[in-house]
């Protein structure tokens, strides 16, 4: 799952939310110097992504773009599942997005000093084009997409996958929906598990 997502599944927890979001920039167990909780959003993120990568209705999605992105496809899914939770938010939270998301930007700048160096720079880029609130619309998720394809230098071809998605956008849409809802309750049990510990 990409961004957004790891976000929510934080339910509200806000240390939580911070390991959750950055720890893609954190390798192995060199996490043991931050504050518990945080620690815990680290292993509830790995969690999640482990889920998420031997789940059978990722994978259907997955497929449909293999043939034109190969490993990237799942990066890409992972992007396209970002676009209906924000675009369906409604059904998920009561908080609107632009609130909810300004929240977040706020609890990021109170705690740069703990966000890993790759996340610190990131971090001004995402809030000024408001990465998370853009996933919601179309023109959004071509600039990830754009951005991401830059990243690997033109190699990955991630711009085009906008096409995709508009040509099998209903079908997306449906498997999102499906995946989240068992997501939702997969992430509150590991959730309840860690903070329980």
């Amino acid at each position: 799952m990409n961004f957004l997502a790891h976000i929510y599944l934080s339910f509200d927890e806000p240390q939580i939310t911070l390991g959750n979001f950055f720890a893609d920039h954190i390798r192995g167990n060199k996490y043991k110097h931050l504050p518990e909780r945080i620690q815990k959003g680290i292993l509830l993120h790995r969690e999640i992504d482990t889920f998420t990568d031997s789940h059978a209705i990722p994978k259907i999605s997955s497929k449909r773009l293999h043939k034109n992105y190969s490993h990237y496809s799942r990066v890409i899914v992972d992007i396209f599942y970002d676009h209906y939770l924000a675009k369906n938010w409604k059904s998920y939270s009561e908080i609107p997005l632009d609130r909810y998301v300004s929240d977040f930007y706020d609890l990021l700048e109170q705690n740069f000093s703990l966000l890993p160096t790759g996340t610190q720079r990131m971090m001004p880029y995402m809030v000024a084009d408001n990465w998370l609130y853009n996933y919601a619309n179309l023109e959004g998720i071509s600039r990830v997409l754009d951005g991401m394809n830059r990243r690997t230098k033109n190699k990955s071809k991630m711009n085009f996958a906008i096409l995709d998605l508009e040509e099998h956008y209903t079908d997306f849409e449906k498997e999102f929906t499906a995946f989240f809802e068992e997501l939702i309750t997969f992430s509150q049990h590991k959730f309840n598990t860690l903070c329980e510990d």
